[in-house]
């Protein structure tokens, strides 16, 4: 029953700290789509709870700051397709969308060179498809058999997360999610970006809402756009 209070708390706590973030529409353009040449790169990007579809703020701040690195090639980006909301039962939608997205791009595009990030939420589902097996005791979001092929982090870049919800975190929103662990073959292609005093991903410390809202404008996102050109060979 307490346990039950603590959550619906941080719930309400959760809403309350991503709003601040949630009030930028953005737009972003799809790639590797049937018909369109293949890109240099393509981004595909998961943006936070209660955020308008597209990439989101961070996402957006995110992406134009590697297109400024990329020259006269820019990204094609594609936010995953998935609500975004408070039921984080439904970021398993987000998963399977972008784990396909993902297989679409190596399998039509397979000299592109892909990006995998998001922000808060977002971040889980970009970590949750890098996963190289699958907890015992858990089922696989509906559209997706199983972990990606180990060959597509061949393919990967990198990966680029913000604000990824701590373990202490996650378990007291939704204690039956799966852990999130970066797979092996990732770990070095990751970057994993976590604001001081952002609940959502430190372990302890204080509850600063404007901290996990400030990513788009804190300098990190350039610092993984910084990560990112790198790792794409610009």
């Amino acid at each position: 029953m307490v346990r039950a209070g603590i959550r619906a708390l941080l719930k309400l706590l959760m809403t309350c700290l991503l709003l601040a973030g949630s009030l930028v529409s953005t737009s972003a353009v799809g790639g590797a789509a049937d018909g369109e040449p293949c890109p240099d790169v393509a981004v595909i990007f998961a943006r936070g709870t209660l955020e308008p579809p597209g990439v989101g703020a961070t996402g957006q701040a995110f992406t134009d700051a590697l297109n400024g690195r990329l020259g006269n090639t820019p990204a094609a980006i594609y936010p995953v397709d998935y609500p975004a909301s408070l039921d984080f039962n439904q970021a398993g939608a987000g998963v399977a969308d972008a784990a396909n997205r993902v297989l679409g791009i190596v399998n039509t595009c397979p000299a592109t060179k892909i990006v995998v990030g998001g922000y808060s939420q977002g971040a889980a589902i970009a970590a949750y498809i890098t996963a190289d097996s699958v907890p015992p005791g858990y089922d696989l979001p509906a559209g997706i058999t199983g972990p990606l092929p180990a060959n597509v982090a061949n393919h990967v870049a990198a990966v680029t997360l913000f604000g990824k919800p701590s373990s202490g975190f996650l378990n007291l929103v939704d204690h039956n999610a799966p852990p999130i662990n970066i797979g092996p073959r990732y770990v070095s292609k990751t970057i994993d970006l976590c604001a001081p005093q952002d609940p959502v991903c430190t372990s302890g410390g204080g509850f600063s809402r404007a901290a996990h809202s400030a990513y788009k404008s804190n300098g990190m996102t350039d610092q993984a756009a910084d990560f990112a050109a790198k790792a794409v060979g610009r």
